[in-house]
C-alpha cells in the first residue's frame, strides 16, 4: 500500500480511537453533579472510577486468552466494542447514581473498551517498522484527547450530568463505525493466543523487565491523576473562590491538562525515533514527577498558579505511554509481541485499580497535598528502571 493509503487509515484509526476512549472518565468528569443527585459515598465515587480499570483489565485478558482480536479483523472487533461500550455508558441515564448498576455498566464499559485501545494499537503498529515509535505516539496522543473530551463536555453542560453522558456516548458510537473504514497496513499479522511461556520472558528478558518496570511505575501516577486531579483542584481552587466557580474551573483545568498532553504525544513519538525511546520516557517522567511536587506545594495558592503547574504535569505526564510498548514490541520475539504488549497494558491497568481506589481515601486521611506529592514515586522508579535502556546506557541489563 502507498504512503497515502496509510495516512488515510492512520488518520481514521486517530479518529475512531480519540472518539472510542472518550467514555473513560464520563463519571469522572459529572461526578459532583451525580454525587448532588443520589447522594454518593465516597467509596461508590471511587468504585465508579475504579470499575472502568478493573474491566478493562478483565477484558485485556480475555481478549489475549482468546485470541479474539488474532482469529477476527481487528477493525470490526474495534468497531464491536466501541458500540457496546457506548450502550453500555447510556445505562448512566436510567440507573441509579452510584448504585450497584452504575458501578456495573462502568466495569462492562472497561471490558469493552480493551477491545478499542489495544486492538487499535495492534492495527497501527501494523503500519510501520522505523517509525513504530510515532505511529503509537498518534494513537495514545489520540485516546488521550478522547479521555479529555467529557471534562470538556460537562464545563459545557454546566450543573446538567445526563446531556454528557448522552453525548459522549453518541461520539463512541461514530467511532466504532468510522473504525470500519480503515485499512490494515502490511506489517498486520496475526499474533499467538496468550501463553504463558509470554509471561516468563516479560521477567526474564531484561529489557522487556525494564520496560514493563517503566511502565508500572508510570501508570502508577497517570490514572490516580487524570482521575483526580479535578477532585483535588476544586478544593485548591476552593480556598479562593466560591465551590461552583472552583468546580467548573476545575473540570476546565482538567480537560486542558489531559488534552494538551495528548498534543505533546506525536513530537514525543518522533524524536523517539531519533533519539531514543527510553530517552523521552526518562524525560517526561522526570518532569511529571518536578511538576506532581510543585503543584502539591503551592496547593491552595493562586488559582493561576494551580492551573499552570497542572497543565505542565499534564503535558508530561502521558508521552512516555506509548514508548513502553514501543520498547516492547522492539526487543519482544515477533511471535510473542502481541501477547507481550496485551499483557503489559493488563497488568499496568491492574496497579491503576488500586491507585484509583485509594487515591480519595488516602486525601481524605493526608490531605491533597500529601497524595500529589506521593504520585511522584511511580515516575521516580521508572527512571531508575529505564536508564540502562538508554542508547548510551550501561550494557549491565541484569
Amino acid at each position: 500500500m502507498g504512503s497515502g493509503a496509510k495516512a488515510v487509515s492512520v488518520l481514521i484509526l486517530v479518529a475512531a480511537e480519540m472518539a472510542g476512549m472518550s467514555l473513560w472518565f464520563v463519571s469522572a468528569a459529572i461526578l459532583p453533579e451525580m454525587a448532588r443527585d443520589g447522594a454518593i459515598s465516597d467509596t461508590r465515587q471511587a468504585l465508579l472510577s475504579s470499575g472502568v480499570q478493573a474491566g478493562f483489565v478483565l477484558g485485556a485478558l480475555a481478549i489475549a486468552i482468546s485470541g479474539l482480536a488474532d482469529r477476527l479483523d481487528p477493525r470490526r472487533v474495534f468497531a464491536a466494542c466501541a458500540l457496546a461500550a457506548a450502550l453500555a455508558n447510556l445505562a448512566l441515564l436510567v440507573l441509579p447514581p452510584g448504585g450497584n448498576g452504575a458501578i456495573a455498566a462502568r466495569v462492562v464499559t472497561g471490558a469493552l473498551l480493551a477491545g478499542v485501545y489495544p486492538v487499535g494499537m495492534k492495527i497501527a503498529v501494523g503500519w510501520g517498522l522505523r517509525d513504530r515509535g510515532l505511529l503509537v505516539g498518534l494513537l495514545v496522543g489520540a485516546l488521550t484527547v478522547g479521555k479529555a473530551m467529557p471534562y470538556l463536555a460537562a464545563y459545557l453542560g454546566g450543573t446538567a450530568w445526563r446531556p454528557t453522558v448522552a453525548l459522549i456516548s453518541v461520539i463512541a458510537a461514530a467511532g466504532g463505525l468510522l473504525v470500519l473504514a480503515a485499512g490494515l497496513g502490511p506489517h498486520h499479522a496475526r499474533a499467538p493466543r496468550f501463553d504463558p511461556f509470554a509471561i516468563r520472558i516479560a521477567w526474564t528478558h531484561p529489557r522487556i523487565r525494564r520496560a514493563y518496570l517503566g511502565y508500572f511505575g508510570h501508570m502508577w501516577e497517570l490514572f490516580a491523576m487524570w482521575a483526580w486531579v479535578g477532585a483535588a483542584l476544586t478544593v485548591s481552587y476552593a480556598v479562593s473562590m466560591d465551590t461552583l466557580a472552583a468546580e467548573s474551573l476545575a473540570k476546565l483545568s482538567t480537560f486542558a491538562a489531559i488534552a494538551l498532553g495528548a498534543l505533546f504525544c506525536v513530537p514525543a513519538g518522533w524524536y523517539a525515533d531519533r533519539v531514543g525511546k527510553a530517552e523521552i520516557t526518562i524525560v517526561a517522567m522526570a518532569v511529571s514527577g518536578a511538576a506532581a511536587l510543585l503543584t502539591a506545594l503551592t496547593f491552595g495558592g493562586p488559582p493561576w498558579l494551580t492551573f499552570a503547574l497542572v497543565a505542565l504535569w499534564g503535558i508530561a505526564v502521558i508521552p512516555d505511554s506509548a514508548q513502553f510498548s514501543a520498547i516492547v514490541a522492539d526487543n519482544a520475539p515477533p511471535e510473542l509481541v502481541g501477547s507481550l504488549m496485551t499483557f503489559q497494558t493488563a497488568l499496568g491497568f491492574t496497579l491503576t485499580i488500586a491507585t484509583v481506589q485509594l487515591t480519595p481515601l488516602a486525601a481524605e486521611a493526608f490531605g491533597w497535598p500529601a497524595v500529589l506529592a506521593g504520585l511522584a514515586l511511580g515516575p521516580a522508579v521508572g527512571i531508575v528502571a529505564m536508564l540502562p535502556l538508554r542508547r548510551r546506557g550501561t550494557s549491565d541489563m541484569s
